[in-house]
């Protein structure tokens, strides 16, 4: 089947495309309105009909390309005023079956937006169509490696390969399946216009990480496991884009949540069935002692590791999944688990000291320390280096429940949403990421909550007057002796109030970062 090079607009649109003219009435016409744009294409094609430079339409006396552009233009041109803005965009793509999101909208208007007045008149629109046009049929003739006009599972894995990037069959089915209207499981240049004319990835790393996120790969990470990035993100530097906003977001939600961390730890350390303290009472005691700048003692030293952690774990994960001997840029879940939990470990060693830091100024009082280094100081002086790692063996252990229960849950949810809701979009929204990454971060955190605990304690136990020294093991048995089961999950309620407003900070603030540091694609 000979691909048609010249019809400009997709199958998905045909119902706005110009009727007036059809193979049987125009021999050696191409029934998609082909032009002479790209009549050399034909001609290279064994057997096929060379195409006819674009002929007068009957009914509009233009060109017939040039008809169905107008067409096109009118039903996008929602109020009529002459220029497709965004919201006209939203609006008419959804009645053509196209959905694309807010994002998405903007990079098609700035992208053809020459005078830079926030929409596209029709000059604007028409050279947008073909310059884009031409970049995928670049694309298209690229992933097409038999050169027989159409991309199949193989084509797809060969130059996912590529790009660093390995899939099975099965995955490559699948991304298949989203373009391939026809059944054949291979797809052809009008599904594969179809498909992208309208959507704003141009060059085959931005399709790759389009598919990546809307099909097959993570749409999102697990709070231990790193981010994975292809050797084409790497090379062109996305990869500490894509850290530095995450970094960012992660400031900005600890910083807006401080107030129930510092109380969790203060729950840790202080709650007990003689004093019942809940949260009420917790923050009227903190603001008592301290005033309201006292609800964010501890958070300074909770930021500042974020880019040292981020940095060593990222470095770390790479380089534990050579040793793998893997191959694959993205790993299977399993082995991203191993290779996740060890980088976690790796870094937490590395900048546990912060941690000590974090927990003796949460409980600080007012005036103890005057400062961070003053902190470390007086615990260098009184307490000895091994006091910065007091907590570390719970804390190294509560690494791999917390990884692979949220890891095992947010593919759980992922999965058991593409499979039932996934239709024209394997992308599911802002919502459902959310929820999902909630959910599994809060099954997480239930399962490795008692060894957090444990850890805090330890770290807290010389600032406890009178307190013994306990070790990990004799801590347990204290608590259950003491106060039962329950007492292993004292500050569990501040823990999971902070959840939400957690995750739904750092993605407002990760997007804006993403823009803002010039990624165009997650």
């Amino acid at each position: 089947m000979m691909h048609q090079h010249g019809s400009l607009m997709p199958p998905l649109l045909g119902d706005v495309i110009c009727k007036c003219r059809s193979a049987e009435s125009h021999p050696g016409v191409d029934p998609g309105g082909g032009g002479g744009g790209h009549a050399e294409d034909s001609s290279s094609v064994p057997g096929a009909v060379r195409r006819q430079p674009a002929h007068p339409c009957d009914i509009c006396g233009g060109t017939e390309q040039e008809h169905r552009l107008k067409v096109l233009f009118q039903v996008l041109d929602v109020n009529g005023d002459g220029g497709i803005c965004i919201n006209d965009l939203t609006i008419g793509l959804k009645k053509l079956g196209v959905h694309r999101t807010e994002h998405e909208l903007m990079k098609i208007v700035k992208a053809g937006d020459k005078d830079l007045d926030g929409q596209l008149d029709f000059e604007e629109f028409v050279h947008y169509l073909r310059d884009h046009e031409k970049k995928l049929r670049l694309v298209f003739k690229s992933l097409d490696k038999k050169n027989d006009g159409r991309i199949d599972s193989q084509e797809i894995m060969q130059s996912l390969c590529d790009l660093g990037v390995n899939i099975s069959e099965e995955q490559a089915k699948k991304i298949l399946r989203s373009m391939d209207k026809n059944g054949t499981m291979t797809i052809d240049w009008n599904e594969w216009r179809d498909y992208h004319l309208l959507h704003p990835a141009d060059n085959i790393p931005e399709i790759i990480l389009h598919w990546k996120h809307a099909t097959i790969f993570d749409v999102g990470e697990s709070l231990v496991v790193p981010d994975e990035f292809t050797a084409e993100e790497k090379k062109t530097g996305m990869w500490w884009r894509h850290l530095v906003a995450g970094g960012g977001a992660g400031a900005a939600s600890r910083t807006c949540t401080a107030p129930l961390d510092r109380l969790k730890v203060l729950m840790q350390v202080h709650a007990s069935k003689s004093n019942s303290m809940h949260i009420a009472g917790g923050f009227a005691q903190m603001i008592r002692e301290g005033g309201v700048r006292s609800l964010w003692r501890g958070n300074g030293i909770n930021v500042i590791k974020i880019a040292p952690e981020s940095a060593i774990k990222f470095m770390a994960y790479e380089q534990i999944k050579r040793l793998i001997g893997s191959n694959q840029e993205t790993l299977g879940i399993a082995e991203r688990l191993v290779a996740g939990s060890s980088a976690g470990a790796i870094a937490q060693s590395s900048i546990y000291p912060m941690e000590v830091l974090k927990t003796r100024l949460a409980l600080r009082k007012t005036g103890q320390y005057s400062g961070i280094l003053d902190c470390a100081k007086q615990i260098l002086q009184k307490e000895g280096v091994a006091a910065f790692y007091k907590g570390y063996v719970p804390n190294m252990l509560g690494i791999i429940p917390y990884a692979g229960i949220d890891l095992a849950v947010y593919e759980t949810l992922k999965n058991s949403w593409l499979q039932r809701f996934a239709t024209d979009s394997a992308n599911p929204g802002v919502f459902v990421l959310l929820a999902c990454g909630t959910t599994s971060s809060t099954c997480g955190q239930l399962a490795s909550y008692p060894l957090a605990l444990v850890r805090t304690r330890m770290q807290a136990q010389a600032t406890l007057e009178g307190g013994p020294q306990m070790s990990m093991m004799g801590l347990f048995r204290h608590i259950i002796r003491t106060e039962g089961p329950m007492g292993l999950y004292r500050g569990l309620a501040p823990n999971f109030m902070k959840v939400i407003p957690s995750v739904s900070i750092s993605y407002v603030v990760y997007e804006y970062l993403k823009i803002a540091l010039g990624v165009q694609s997650k």
